[in-house]
């Protein structure tokens, strides 16, 4: 499975499309780009791959591996990316301004739900974040 993320990049924060196979599963937001520093920003574009991971805050979330100087970069729910983000990626329903969104859980919900199945079988899931 390969998720595409396109990005558009704002002062306040990046907003995204997430999409498989054309289809759109969700929108995104996440910090704006600041050369990929710890906490302050969103990573930068490439190709990650995600699996399953569980942590007493998130419960059940996603994690993005191998991204170059950074660990714990996750997919969970957050409508606010400069108060939530750490540099992770939040999945919202709608997006509500640069960096902000409406309605994650459920974004979060539909994304686990067609991820999860696959990473369930041992198959790959990717990303490929681009502008």
């Amino acid at each position: 499975m390969v998720l595409i993320l396109s990005r558009t990049y704002l002062p306040d924060g990046t907003n995204g499309k997430l999409e498989c196979e054309g289809k759109l599963i969700c929108k995104t937001i996440e910090l704006p780009w600041k050369m990929n520093e710890t906490k302050v920003s969103c990573i930068p574009e490439g190709k990650y791959f995600i699996k399953k991971r569980y942590s007493k805050k998130f419960q059940c979330h996603l994690e993005i591996i191998n991204v170059e100087n950074r660990s714990l970069i996750l997919f969970h729910p957050a409508n606010n990316a400069l108060q939530e983000l750490n540099g992770c990626i939040a999945p919202v329903t709608k997006l509500s301004g640069p960096g902000l969104g409406l309605m994650s859980r459920k974004a979060f919900a539909k994304l686990k739900n067609l991820v999860n199945p696959i990473l369930d079988k041992n198959e790959s899931v990717a990303l490929i974040i681009k502008s």
